[in-house]
């Protein structure tokens, strides 16, 4: 597929699970949804000052079941982390968590009104943290006053609130992924896509390749029960610009590499649906492979913009 012109781009970014959202006059995670036990990368968006003052401090409370959470530096704003015990003992990678990061301060900058910043932090949702929203309230202060976004809405409420504490909504965990497929020198493993929006017409599908033979091997083409056709793609970002092409030679992997095809890299994509991708579901896909042949998996239906199964690679090329 080429893409051309910026409607037929958005399309594709929406069934894909990346089309942005408009600015909020709110302090707001740009991700709301994400599953029980998954890694979530917390981006709180800070949309102006407190009046017309600039924003000095950015402070946020880090909500029980949300562990080992790290924050990004921020060149000129000086980071403090406040520890402290958790309510409970959670259990991560066979260790037991006791006490971690409860409180994290961005301080000492200058964020002007007329300026957006994002301030950012990663943790884990604990496995039992139960499905509904999980709130990161934020005390924004700036050279003279502050805004308090910590209001929470009292359980069945649904009444405006005028200063919400930033949310995310948790999923149920998702299931432990099936054992990995071997076709060749290749082990498959953890094959998944997103739920669509309504009206999408593509969607994108992901999966872990590994070649444990001595030659490499080249996925080449595609089909699934969901989509007229196939297409192997790579998404980009260059000088801040998101752009994305067909691999028309399809993707080598090497002996002794794991490739992973995931959001915002390589990619299988799925061009005409035939039904939308309902979160929960599966449906159908062969890949096909230079020389290992055919494959048939069945691909996870994760929410809109779910990020990789837990377990998955953390970057898109790796040998052993």
């Amino acid at each position: 597929m080429t893409i051309t012109g910026k409607t037929a781009f958005s399309l594709a970014l929406a069934g894909l699970g990346l089309a942005a959202t408009a600015a909020s006059a709110h302090v707001t995670l740009e991700r709301r949804e994400a599953p029980a036990g998954s890694y979530y990368k917390a981006v709180l968006g800070v949309p102006h000052g407190c009046g017309r003052e600039p924003t000095t401090s950015v402070r946020v409370t880090l909500p029980e079941g949300f562990i080992s959470a790290r924050p990004q530096p921020k060149t000129g704003w000086t980071l403090a982390i406040t520890n402290g015990a958790y309510a409970k003992v959670y259990s991560s990678h066979g260790r037991e968590i006791r006490q971690g990061a409860r409180e994290i301060t961005w301080s000492g900058g200058n964020l002007p009104n007329e300026h957006y910043e994002e301030f950012v932090l990663v943790g884990q949702i604990d496995a039992s943290v139960p499905a509904g929203p999980l709130y990161f309230p934020v005390v924004q202060t700036c050279a003279n006053g502050e805004n308090r976004w910590v209001e929470v809405p009292a359980p069945g409420a649904t009444a405006h609130l005028a200063s919400p504490a930033p949310s995310l909504t948790v999923l149920a965990a998702a299931p432990s992924a099936p054992p990995a497929v071997r076709v060749g020198n290749l082990r498959i493993e953890q094959p998944w896509s997103r739920a669509t929006p309504g009206g999408a017409r593509v969607a994108g599908g992901y999966v872990r390749i590994t070649n444990t033979g001595t030659e490499p091997d080249r996925l080449v083409s595609g089909a699934t029960s969901v989509s007229e056709r196939v297409e192997i793609h790579e998404m980009a970002t260059t000088n801040g610009v998101m752009t994305m092409r067909p691999l028309a030679n399809g993707i080598v992997i090497a002996p002794g590499q794991t490739v992973e095809l995931k959001p915002g890299g390589l990619h299988i994509m799925l061009m005409g649906l035939t039904r939308p991708l309902a979160q929960g579901q599966s449906f159908k896909a062969t890949l096909v492979f230079e020389k290992a042949g055919s494959v048939e998996l069945d691909f996870a239906i994760n929410a809109i913009g779910a990020g990789a199964p837990a377990g998955a690679a953390a970057g898109g090329h790796h040998h052993h």
